[in-house]
């Protein structure tokens, strides 16, 4: 049984896979027996997931081609291969657990990955626009853009019309900004397109005899949510009128009808194949107590599997407000997972905010070993096992609580070397090392923690100035 091939052009290698990797790994393979000039063919096992197939299992479906020289089993068959070696009676070959790795199983190198290509457009909403000023709206705007946001709805205040919308509208588009408008008032909707507003959100069949007046695209909804003939009728009514429109059938909040929401998106894709739609995901992320940042991953991956292609979002609440980062990263991820046929798996970090996606841990042994042999004065935190590991020369503490640890420390014979600066020195790093053992993170003395996309780099004039200290008193 061998690891790796040695590629030659009178090889013949036969791929076993599950459904989950196959169009991927058609994709690869292309590339590499053209690069490599051999031949091959795959096997797709009647499963999903290739790391749920043993050896066992593979040999009752196994078909070899006459012509082929070798099988190539996923990385995940590691053992139990030998009584299919001798059923297939041809070289077993052990590949990578992730088909994206053959490339260097090959020999070669991976191409880099690219993760810029989406087609799914965010439309960022600034709620209540109307309450601040031009200048103001014109730079929260920019930075909605500089997020990734591709059009910012300009929300209306649903109590108060807006006088001078021209001006708020005018200022968006001199700046090269793509503006939507939110509002059910005929007037302000005339208004913001008339200046150059290219959608309205959102017309039915209150507001829908002067859509055709617009000259612009709109978006739209059901007189109420789950009303399907309104639905119906509004879009009836603007096809008849060329007036060029967007579907949303409303998706609800959790507790209020949000699952049979989510139907009425797959119903409406199958009754209007051809028709461009837009979800609301807003009245998920802000009406829900948790982290946007995996809901909108999910609502983004559903979008793009029913070709849904633009989303309203916006970022009033603490906890939801970096959701247009959050889309346009998971827009993403998921337009190249289903583009290749792949998990959204170990493509990105960027949205792996609170966990880390591996931990690395020391063994206990080197952790001691290391305690044993040093010399210096300088402290080593590790934060592993959870507890707490503060190494020096003569000293190895450890405990799961960082103010013992530190009573403990003091304790010690270190008034030498632990001055005021050094004290906030180590108290900000096991601070860091705790939140670590409690988030199941990586830690890495002198490093930032690993937020993903909101990971800051931490400056390292720390590691010099404490060093300062450290060196004055040896």
């Amino acid at each position: 049984m061998q690891h790796s091939p040695f590629p030659s052009s009178d090889h013949h290698y036969h791929f076993v896979t599950g459904r989950l990797a196959e169009s991927a790994l058609r994709s690869i393979l292309e590339k590499l027996a053209n690069e490599y000039k051999f031949e091959y063919s795959l096997d797709v096992m009647p499963i999903t997931v290739a790391a749920l197939m043993t050896p066992r299992w593979i040999r009752r479906h196994l078909e070899v081609p006459d012509a082929a020289t070798h099988v190539v089993l996923p990385g995940y068959c590691e053992t139990g291969t030998e009584e299919l070696a001798e059923s297939a009676d041809i070289p077993i070959l052990i590949g990578p657990k992730d088909c994206r790795a053959l490339p260097e199983w090959f020999g070669g190198k991976s191409e880099p990955m690219d993760l810029n290509d989406h087609d799914i457009e965010i439309v960022a909403e600034l709620n209540h626009a109307p309450r601040s000023s031009v200048d103001q709206i014109i730079s929260a705007a920019k930075q909605l853009k500089s997020d990734g946001a591709d059009v910012i709805d300009f929300g209306c205040d649903p109590s108060k019309r807006c006088l001078n919308i021209a001006d708020y509208i005018k200022g968006l588009v001199d700046n090269g900004i793509r503006v939507s408008v939110d509002t059910f008032d005929p007037w302000e909707a005339g208004q913001a397109t008339k200046h150059g507003a290219s959608l309205v959100l959102s017309v039915n069949s209150k507001n829908r005899e002067e859509a055709s007046d617009w000259g612009t695209e709109v978006v739209v909804i059901p007189d109420a949510p789950g009303d399907d003939r309104s639905f119906h009728e509004t879009i009836e009514f603007l096809q008849q009128r060329n007036v060029p429109h967007r579907l949303d059938p409303i998706l609800e909040p959790i507790g209020t009808g949000f699952v049979e929401s989510l139907v009425r998106y797959s119903q409406t894709r199958a009754q209007y194949p051809d028709h461009n739609m837009l979800m609301g995901i807003g009245n998920l992320t802000e009406l829900t107590d948790v982290d946007s940042a995996g809901v909108n991953m999910v609502l983004m991956a559903i979008c793009q599997e029913l070709e849904i292609k633009s989303v309203l979002t916006t970022q009033v609440i603490n906890w939801s407000k970096s959701a247009v980062k959050e889309c346009d990263l998971a827009r993403k991820l998921t337009y190249h997972s289903i583009k290749h046929g792949i998990p959204p798996k170990r493509l990105s970090n960027q949205l792996v905010l609170l966990r880390d996606a591996k931990l690395l841990p020391y063994p206990r042994e080197a952790i001691e070993a290391l305690a044993k042999t040093l010399k210096d004065n300088n402290y080593r935190i590790f934060a592993q096992d959870e507890e707490l590991h503060l190494l020096s020369a003569g000293i190895h503490l450890h405990d799961e609580d960082p103010f013992r640890l530190f009573e403990r420390l003091m304790q010690q014979d270190v008034s030498s070397n632990v001055d005021a600066s050094h004290a906030f020195y180590l108290g900000y790093e096991m601070a860091k090392a705790n939140i670590a053992l409690q988030l199941g993170k990586q830690y890495e003395q002198d490093q930032a923690l690993n937020w993903g996309y909101l990971t800051i780099k931490e400056d390292h004039h720390r590691i010099k100035r404490t060093s300062r200290h450290r060196n004055k008193d040896r």
